[in-house]
């Protein structure tokens, strides 16, 4: 399923200087920023608008050969390098003092198109289209996947050894997450790790379904056999992700008052106003933000469901509240309703509602891993914005350059 590859990846101590959030965590306007007075920023490459004026489409052509400029220079002047061999790499984030390790390699496109490789979520065609301009411009996929492989403590143990040495990478985002990269380009280790992955029954895509979708289409465009043939991807234990809270506020209520709210929701739920935040503790389970306060909203009927997507805390969001009372079916094109991610935090929702960009917001116990490799091993789709995950990769640490 897996495979060594030729990273480039930063020249020693030049990290630092490289290291940016993955191409779709920032807005153009958040990118040049981010960019300001740093050249070697990989935010020149995977978002390269930023060099270009602000007037720019982010799609327009010329973004992507400004993308492909950027990236030679970079080579050019040494900041980036190439290794010799084919290598695996041990990829750690260390965040509010957690740690994952995880092995960057190259994934196979047809184990991906088989379902060995599974995915749970549906893919935008635009992002898509986007992603496959990049590559194509710039050779070279320059993004990794998140992977989650199931329990293996072998895995996990030959990883440990892995990084028991010197780093290639030490360098921590202005996020606050530390970024740390050794090199595995002993024979033995390689094929060690490789059977270790052979033998696991899946992985599983957890961030990253535009960029493996855009490998894939590229691999088959250009058909043949060659390194195009693989995605670039970083394979962490289940048991290490985090999935943090992806939340939810609504524009409006739908012609009712915030009282007749509350007594419809009491059909289903029990309602208590809270003095503060309210954090879920399980799937059925809210917070809510109504007319400048909290509610903690428990539904009476707790989820059976064998069905793996019925049982998710969105879908009993969705069913319950979203659908029957706003009247939202389609949450992918509906204008009345966000997402907030929950790295913004629960103030962020109160924000939202008590700044009047919103009527109302709700809270969500985070999907659990178990329940997205159960989404995907039925096959299913996930709800739209049903995952967070934290810490993210970063962008520029290790690329699959496709020659």
């Amino acid at each position: 399923m897996i495979r060594p590859f030729r990273a480039l990846r930063p020249a020693p101590a030049r990290a630092a200087e490289i290291l940016a959030p993955p191409y779709d965590v920032l807005s153009s306007a958040e990118a040049r920023e981010r960019a300001k007075d740093k050249p070697w920023s990989f935010l020149h490459i995977s978002k390269a608008e930023i060099d270009l004026a602000p007037s720019i489409d982010p799609y327009d052509a010329a973004v992507y050969a400004k993308a492909t400029a950027n990236l030679r220079a970079m080579i050019d002047a040494g900041v980036l390098m190439r290794d010799a061999k084919a290598c695996y790499y041990v990829y750690r984030l260390t965040w509010r003092g957690r740690a994952q390790t995880g092995l960057a390699a190259v994934a196979s496109l047809d184990a991906y198109a088989k379902n060995r490789i599974r995915k749970h979520e549906l893919t935008t065609p635009a992002k898509e289209d986007d992603r496959v301009r990049q590559i194509e411009a710039v050779n070279a996929q320059t993004g990794p996947v998140m992977l989650a492989y199931p329990t293996a403590p072998q895995l996990d143990a030959m990883l440990a050894q892995a990084a028991s040495g010197d780093t290639a990478v030490d360098a921590t985002a202005a996020d606050g997450v530390r970024h740390q990269l050794w090199v595995i380009d002993g024979n033995t280790a390689i094929a060690g790790l490789t059977q270790a992955v052979d033998a696991l029954p899946a992985l599983y895509i957890a961030d990253g379904h535009h960029r493996s979708a855009a490998a894939l289409r590229v691999a088959q465009a250009r058909g043949g056999d060659g390194p195009h043939r693989y995605f670039l991807a970083v394979l962490f234990p289940q048991g290490e992700m985090t999935i943090l809270d992806y939340n939810r506020v609504v524009r409006d209520l739908n012609g009712r008052s915030p009282e007749q709210l509350l007594a419809e929701l009491r059909d289903k739920y029990t309602v208590e106003a809270s003095d503060g935040p309210v954090r879920p503790a399980y799937a059925h389970e809210l917070g809510m933000v109504l007319g400048g306060r909290w509610y903690r909203l428990v539904l009476r009927a707790a989820p059976t469901a064998a069905n793996p997507i019925e049982r998710l805390p969105i879908t009993l969001l969705t069913n319950n509240i979203i659908a029957p009372i706003f009247g939202i079916t389609d949450p992918r094109t509906d204008k009345r309703i966000d997402f907030v991610g929950g790295g913004r935090g629960l103030s962020e929702l109160e924000r939202r509602v008590t700044s009047g960009q919103a009527a109302a917001a709700f809270a969500l116990y985070p999907t659990q891993m178990a329940d997205l490799m159960a989404v995907a091993d039925a096959d299913a789709i996930m709800p739209p914005k049903s995952t967070w995950f934290e810490p993210k990769l970063a962008d520029g640490v290790v690329s699959h350059v496709l020659d």
